[in-house]
């Protein structure tokens, strides 16, 4: 799937509440969660002994959540572009909830919408909504209203 570009604030303002379709899967690698164990000091057992997580709760290692959240960052550029901008930075998330773990190997994907636009001093901030879907799950792995400024 390719980003839905959008080259104005009045086409983004349409969009509000207009689904922004998927992108395409991405496998949940062990070595990914060991990577963000190593770059966050999180080294919690139910994500990086596969052999001790067999016993766990769900049968084998998980991602973490925050390592889950962090996606969005690789998903939302998927599902939307801006253009006529000098530039775009996260501002933060206004809700975050993990109702779902992802278990290694599984794929997941990111969906979203755009829910909110608001004027700011030399742009604008849209809140987007997005969704972490586990392939052949019914409950999403992620759910977040992220926060994005982009300036003129």
């Amino acid at each position: 799937m390719s980003a839905r570009v959008f080259e104005n604030l009045d086409q983004i303002r349409e969009a509000v509440g207009v689904p922004l379709g998927s992108t395409d899967w991405l496998e949940m690698t062990q070595e990914r969660i060991d990577q963000f164990a190593d770059a966050t000091g999180d080294h919690q057992w139910i994500h990086v002994d596969p052999e001790r997580a067999k016993e766990g709760p769900f049968g084998t290692t998980i991602a973490h959540g925050y390592l889950t959240l962090s996606l969005a960052s690789l998903f939302l550029p998927q599902l939307l572009r801006v253009e006529g901008i000098s530039m775009g930075i996260n501002y933060g998330c206004n809700k975050v909830r993990f109702p779902n773990p992802v278990r290694v190997g599984s794929r997941i994907r990111g969906t979203g919408e755009i829910v909110e636009v608001s004027d700011t001093s030399g742009g604008f901030q849209m809140v987007a909504r997005v969704v972490i879907e586990i392939d052949g799950e019914s409950k999403p792995a992620c759910v977040a209203d992220t926060v994005s400024r982009y300036l003129f």
